[in-house]
C-alpha cells in the first residue's frame, strides 16, 4: 500500500488527513498493519469454530481459501501446569508435551500457540513432529484416536509483550484469544488444550453452538 506521504502527495491532502484514513481503512480491516514492515492490503478469512466443522486449524484455513502453514517453535516435557490440571483432567504430577508453534496465513504470521497434551496419549510426540506439522494427524494416527473439539473460549484483548512483539502488533492492538479442549470422540479422554493468539485482522471468527451434532474428525491442532 502507499505511503501516508505518497497519499498526501497524489490526493493533494495533509499528513494528518492522509493519517486518519489510513487509521480508518485498518478499523474497518481493509489493511493491517505490520510492525517494522509498514501497511498493506488486508484479507481476513473465516474461521468457523463448531462440533459439525472438522476442527483442523489447517483444514479450516484451507477450506477459507488461504494457505496454512505450521512452525513448530519447541517441544518439551513438563509436569501439567496446576492451571491446566481441571482441563486436562490429570493428577498433579503428570507429564504433558508443552507445544509452542507459530501459524501463518498465506506468508502471514496470524498466530502463537500454546498446546498441552498427555506424554500417555503420544510418547514420541516430539519425534513425530518433525516429520508432520499437524497434532491433529498424529493423534489419529499414532494415537488412533478421533480428536473432536469438546469446549472452547473466544475473547479478544491486548495480548502479553511477547505474544505481541512475535505477532508484529502495535502497542494497542487487539487480538484473538481461543482456549480449547479436545477429547476422544469414542473414549471421551481429554488428548489436548491449546491457547492461541491470533492476529484480529487476519481472521474473522465465528462460533456456531450447536450441540446436537458431533464431528469425528478434527482437533484444536493443524
Amino acid at each position: 500500500m502507499a505511503s501516508e506521504a505518497e497519499i498526501t502527495q497524489r490526493f493533494g491532502v495533509g499528513r494528518a488527513a492522509a493519517r486518519a484514513a489510513v487509521q480508518e481503512l485498518e478499523r474497518r480491516y481493509v489493511v493491517r498493519r505490520v510492525q517494522g514492515s509498514g501497511t498493506f492490503v488486508n484479507r481476513r478469512i473465516d474461521y468457523v469454530i463448531s462440533r459439525s466443522v472438522p476442527p483442523s486449524w489447517s483444514s479450516t484455513v484451507s477450506a477459507a481459501g488461504a494457505v496454512p502453514r505450521a512452525l513448530v517453535k519447541s517441544v518439551r516435557r513438563i509436569p501439567v501446569p496446576e492451571s491446566l490440571r481441571t482441563r486436562l483432567e490429570c493428577p498433579a504430577g503428570q507429564l504433558v508435551h508443552e507445544v509452542v508453534r507459530e501459524f501463518y496465513i498465506d506468508a502471514l504470521l496470524a498466530s502463537r500457540v500454546q498446546e498441552w497434551i498427555p506424554v500417555d496419549a503420544v510418547p514420541d510426540l516430539d519425534l513425530a513432529l518433525h516429520a508432520v506439522d499437524s497434532i491433529e494427524r498424529v493423534l489419529r494416527q499414532m494415537a488412533h484416536a478421533r480428536p473432536m473439539r469438546d469446549w472452547c473460549r473466544v475473547s479478544i484483548d491486548i495480548p502479553p509483550a511477547d505474544v505481541m512483539e512475535g505477532l508484529r502488533l502495535e502497542s494497542s492492538q487487539p487480538a484473538w484469544l481461543i482456549e480449547s479442549v479436545s477429547r476422544d470422540a469414542v473414549s471421551g479422554t481429554v488428548l489436548m488444550c491449546s491457547s492461541t493468539w491470533t492476529r484480529a485482522d487476519a481472521v474473522r471468527i465465528i462460533v456456531e453452538m450447536d450441540e446436537q451434532r458431533r464431528c469425528d474428525d478434527g482437533g484444536e491442532g493443524a
